[in-house]
């Protein structure tokens, strides 16, 4: 029987995880053993006990002494089932509730289907009353706005994109491709890959973490599939707020780390030149971005404000 652990990470978040794990009831796990597994990153709020003492008996517990961000806490997690056992490792976020009955019997045939297949995403859905444009919808659209439908790299912005967001899902996007990049909100990933080594890169802490995880796996070989026949839903929000210290210093910093590494010569040149305006005339923490980024440095440093979860 393959085994799935479902990881998890709690940060300062006990309604949304509560919620989480209460919807991981619509699931068909017949045929699988499988466990839910929630790493709780280091909450100051204790959620974390909160959480461990409602559900401690239904799910996989793990308790980390600090934030080590979405990288670390979700590197911990799928380390932790690596050593269960687990075949496969279904990475989402905390924030998601489940919606496909057959979720895991379907990203599991479609993962099955090659060697050289190692990530499988599903459709991702704007939770209800979480779409950015709350007017543009009739009643009987909502529950149905698509976030993710598949994606691609905008490499002269250096920049994801998200096929289908913010348009009613007509059933267009009901297929089973390969895609460019997994998105770090949910995928099944195989046993396979995170053995090899850990599926995000620590320094980065927060944002475009996903989008290097794909390169990485496309330069190991392997390939990333978008599996339109099943979906989930995502509370979705915009962490640390656009404009933020967080949001400035992140997005700055980490796009010129993955610019660098996999973008062309021209695209790194166009990186460099704003680099050079964020720190002529950019606002204070797109300046400390781009100085912490020729300096090397990783994480998230103590003076910038960390996000809320």
């Amino acid at each position: 029987m393959k085994k799935i652990a479902i990881v998890a990470v709690n940060y300062n978040g006990y309604a949304d995880t509560a919620d989480f794990i209460e919807s991981f009831k619509k699931l068909d796990t017949s045929g699988f053993e499988v466990t839910l597994l929630i790493v709780d990153n280091g909450s100051p709020d204790g959620s974390g006990a909160e959480i461990h003492k409602k559900f401690g008996e239904k799910i996989l517990f793990v308790q980390l002494d600090k934030n080590y961000g979405f990288t670390g806490g979700y590197n911990r997690g799928v380390r932790s089932a690596y050593e269960w056992g687990a075949d496969y490792i279904l990475v989402i976020n905390n924030d998601v509730l489940f919606n496909s009955k057959n979720l895991l019997h379907e990203l599991v045939k479609v993962i099955e289907s090659s060697p050289t297949v190692a990530v499988v995403v599903p459709k991702i859905y704007f939770a209800p009353g979480y779409e950015y444009h709350k007017d543009r919808y009739k009643k009987s659209e909502i529950g149905k706005v698509l976030w993710y439908a598949g994606g691609s790299f905008d490499w002269s912005n250096v920049n994801s994109i998200h096929r289908g967001i913010d348009e009613v899902d007509t059933g267009k996007y009901d297929m089973v491709e390969e895609v460019d990049f997994a998105n770090g909100c949910c995928f099944l990933v195989k046993r396979e890959v995170v053995a090899k080594e850990p599926i995000f890169d620590e320094k980065l802490f927060s944002y475009y973490e996903d989008g290097d995880f794909s390169m990485r796996l496309k330069k190991q070989g392997y390939r990333i599939y978008y599996d339109g026949e099943v979906s989930i839903y995502h509370k979705v929000g915009k962490t640390g707020g656009i404009g933020s210290p967080f949001n400035d210093y992140m997005s700055t910093r980490n796009q010129l780390y993955f610019g660098m590494r996999y973008s062309s010569l021209r695209t790194k040149f166009a990186l460099m030149r704003q680099a050079v305006r964020f720190l002529l005339m950019g606002r204070p923490y797109q300046r400390r971005g781009v100085l912490d980024y020729l300096r090397g440095v990783g994480g998230l440093p103590s003076d910038v404000v960390k996000p809320k979860s």
